[in-house]
């Protein structure tokens, strides 16, 4: 058996259909095992014998959007590719806090080359790295400055929508669930 993580877009839990509950149930339901959710906000690690990534990506969101009318992105990544992305402690000595963020923004494929990011004139974002195993640029957002950034949506523009982002607690906890 194989672990995965599926990050899913445009979760948003006062949504009936995008619950846990169902989320659950839909991955269930296409036979995957050992199912679980992770907080509410689209992140389920689960189980299968299927090995062909860009092909469970398709299945789960064809079956999102069937069952549920979830329209978003499914973006997996396996367990090892979480643990060598957690164990290259890419935030050392940084904790993740209110004042804190650091995200990690998972992208459908590793670019050839790393688009180079206009200038964040706030001061308020530090790219930290983008890995390539992962597919994921990792980054450390301010929030003590009060001017609000459009981050998310400079690397929308950038890497392109097929994108989704999590705070790196989220892909710890991730990891974690995935090892229990």
């Amino acid at each position: 058996m194989h672990s995965y993580a599926a990050f899913l877009r445009g979760i948003m839990p006062s949504n009936p259909n995008m619950r846990s509950e169902k989320l659950r149930g839909v991955f269930e339901g296409l036979g995957f095992e050992n199912v679980s959710t992770l907080l509410s906000s689209g992140n389920v690690v689960f189980q299968t014998k299927d090995t062909n990534v860009p092909a469970l990506e398709a299945k789960i969101q064809k079956a999102l959007n069937t069952e549920l009318g979830i329209p978003g992105g499914t973006l997996i990544r396996t367990h090892t590719q979480l643990q060598n992305l957690v164990a290259s402690d890419p935030f050392a000595g940084l904790t993740h806090c209110r004042e804190t963020y650091l995200t990690v923004t998972f992208v459908r494929e590793t670019p050839k080359t790393l688009p180079t990011f206009p200038a964040d004139d706030t001061n308020t974002v530090k790219i930290v790295r983008f890995d390539p195993e992962a597919a994921a640029l990792l980054s450390i957002i301010d929030n003590t400055n009060p001017s609000t950034t459009n981050f998310m949506q400079v690397v929308e523009k950038t890497l392109g929508k097929d994108i989704t982002t999590r705070t790196y607690l989220t892909v710890q906890k991730a990891l974690k669930k995935m090892d229990a």
